[in-house]
């Protein structure tokens, strides 16, 4: 059995987080242990319930009972910014991933992720090259949103949105320390929002001179996707003006 025991700094701390997700946790969040299991390395999974209004919680605790190093962090609904946030600032292990419980990046992708923080990299993010079942609305929004980034941000990114980065746990740490769009406890949210934080993150990750890893992966869509189109777009517009904005007013520092 790969993993070792709880007390042994992991080797990678797996952050995912949840808003009402009663019915994909029990189905993913095996496939994700499974993987795991097979690995040398040891490891941890933190879930982090964004507040919750159904049963993810009481699921989640059910696997915490069963599995050691599995943990529930419990935050008011803040968004999903906030809880990755949260878990990434929890984490032990000398890496850190996070990814959405949907999968729609398979898991086994993450093989590669980590040859490249092995390899002098601080930063390995997933950008969905191949994508199955890509709807058109999905694809003219990500074409939109690339142009958007490139014009206010000027970041050479071909995939900003991937939900589906790993980073040397010290560098995630100092960049979710500075970050200043959705970090703040007490924010009033409603319902779930597909947020600009991974383009502030990033932002700050070139700001602050660390090496990225851009790397393929495959990516399925899921019919199942909270993503409004028109609402997720106007806010992905407001953050990343936002960050641009934050930057010009000197509060990312130097």
């Amino acid at each position: 059995m790969g993993g070792g025991t709880v007390e042994e700094r992991p080797y990678l701390t797996i952050v995912i987080p949840v808003y009402n997700e009663s019915r994909r946790l029990p189905e993913n969040l095996p496939k994700v242990m499974a993987y795991l299991e097979g690995q040398t390395y040891p490891w941890e999974i933190i879930i982090v319930d964004d507040g919750s209004e159904d049963d993810t919680a009481d699921i989640a605790e059910g696997f915490q009972r069963e599995e050691q190093r599995i943990s529930l962090l419990k935050n008011p609904h803040q968004g999903k910014a906030y809880a990755v946030r949260t878990g990434v600032l929890a984490a032990r292990g000398e890496n850190v991933f996070h990814c959405d419980v949907d999968l729609s990046m398979p898991i086994q992708e993450l093989d590669k992720l980590l040859p490249p923080l092995s390899g002098g990299y601080d930063l390995s993010i997933g950008s969905r090259t191949v994508r199955h079942n890509f709807p058109w609305h999905r694809r003219l929004m990500s074409w939109g949103f690339r142009q958007i980034v490139r014009l206010f941000i000027g970041a050479g990114f071909k995939d900003t949105q991937c939900g589906f980065k790993c980073y040397r746990t010290e560098a995630a740490k100092d960049l979710f320390n500075r970050t200043r769009l959705y970090s703040v406890a007490g924010a009033t949210v409603k319902g779930p929002a597909v947020t600009g934080f991974d383009v502030e993150v990033l932002f700050l990750a070139v700001k602050r001179g660390y090496k990225v890893k851009e790397v393929p992966v495959e990516w399925y869509y899921s019919r199942d996707s909270k993503v409004n189109p028109i609402k997720d777009s106007l806010r992905n517009l407001r953050d990343v003006l936002q960050v641009r904005l934050n930057d010009w007013r000197g509060l990312y520092g130097q």
